[in-house]
């Protein structure tokens, strides 16, 4: 299986956010990407660094507007604000009533949702070779690879079409799965995350292409909120092509299975001629921001289910934060994945 990451990645060094009225240690650090790097080594996998497919796999999926503010947003805001300040919004337009401002800080409450996804001075340039790193998985099997995993991070599976959310600016999931609808006609995407995969949810809703699945606590008591519920099935050409299966927090390992059956049976019912995973290792028992409760084991046993649906698969990483069983998890997924599609 075909590794894909760039040390790029690592720039986005964000020191704290504030969640629930209170500065905290933020836990989107690139030690995450750092411990899965080391392991993904020490297995034996080979990674290579991704080609730049440039802008205009991300602006297919992304409003251009949104991408063309990034790469210079967090210079400005430090000319306005001063080094020390932290680059995120303290104003917002509500529901997008108006225009957007040219104001630095007015154009951050308009792209930008939350205070969870600070610009740092190496986010432009992580957030995009993130992106190129999903493309090149996606490349990588629309070529005839059976598998490729992308080592994202930033994660991405948050990020609306024209905003950033929950740690992510540009949705890699969602432009690898659009990536992939130039070679399969149908394409699905199964989010693995512990959290909603809202943002893959509001880019993916119209769609009749792309067949979204989603695991994850009831958005209505569990973040991210908003976006997830069992009813929100899908507008348009993508009626019903939007599946968001609802676990109770504090779920075993065992009803996280059951229900990726459900959701494999729902994309094998949609005829998916090729897959993405939003690889989550967040639903992890000891992750920090820990939910349900599966252990290196249930990775290994949600990998032999995945693979054996025996399709072309992209594998996109998105969250797992600095628990211990960080990387166990991931080299039981991963290895698992691994041998099961050799």
């Amino acid at each position: 299986m075909k590794v894909f990451f760039d040390e790029r990645q690592l720039g986005h060094a964000p020191t704290h956010y504030f969640r629930r009225g209170a500065a905290m240690p933020h836990q989107e650090q690139p030690q995450r990407a750092e411990i899965l790097r080391d392991m993904l080594i020490s297995e034996g996998f080979e990674i290579t660094k991704p080609q730049d497919h440039g802008l205009a796999p991300i602006k297919a999926v992304h409003n251009p507007d949104y991408v063309d503010f990034l790469p210079d947003a967090h210079a400005r805001f430090v000319k306005s604000a001063g080094p020390e300040a932290l680059a995120i919004p303290t104003m917002h337009p509500g529901v997008r009533r108006g225009k957007e401002p040219k104001d630095i800080h007015g154009q951050l409450g308009w792209w930008m949702t939350d205070t969870s996804t600070p610009l740092t001075e190496g986010s432009w340039d992580a957030a995009y070779w993130s992106a190129q790193t999903a493309v090149e998985a996606a490349e990588t099997v629309a070529a005839g690879a059976r598998a490729a995993y992308a080592l994202c991070r930033p994660p991405g599976h948050h990020a609306m079409r024209d905003c950033s959310n929950g740690f992510c600016f540009f949705n890699n999931a969602c432009i690898a799965a659009h990536h992939l609808t130039q070679t399969y006609k149908k394409v699905a995407l199964i989010d693995v995350d512990v959290h909603t995969g809202n943002g893959s949810l509001d880019i993916l809703y119209e769609r009749g292409d792309i067949f979204f699945c989603s695991l994850h606590p009831d958005p209505a008591t569990y973040p991210t909120f908003y976006l997830g519920h069992a009813d929100e099935t899908g507008e348009g050409d993508g009626a019903g092509k939007s599946l968001n299966l609802l676990l109770e927090q504090g779920a075993s390992q065992d009803d996280v299975l059951a229900l990726l059956d459900k959701g494999i049976a729902a994309i094998r019912d949609f005829g998916a001629e090729a897959l993405v995973i939003s690889l989550g290792f967040d639903m992890a028992a000891d992750d920090p921001l820990a939910a349900v409760n599966v252990y290196p084991d249930g990775f290994a046993e949600m990998a032999r289910r995945l693979a054996a649906m025996n399709l072309p698969t992209a594998l996109v990483q998105e969250g797992g934060y600095l628990g211990p069983s960080l990387a166990d998890n991931a080299k039981s997924f991963l290895t698992t994945f691994r041998e099961a599609t050799a």
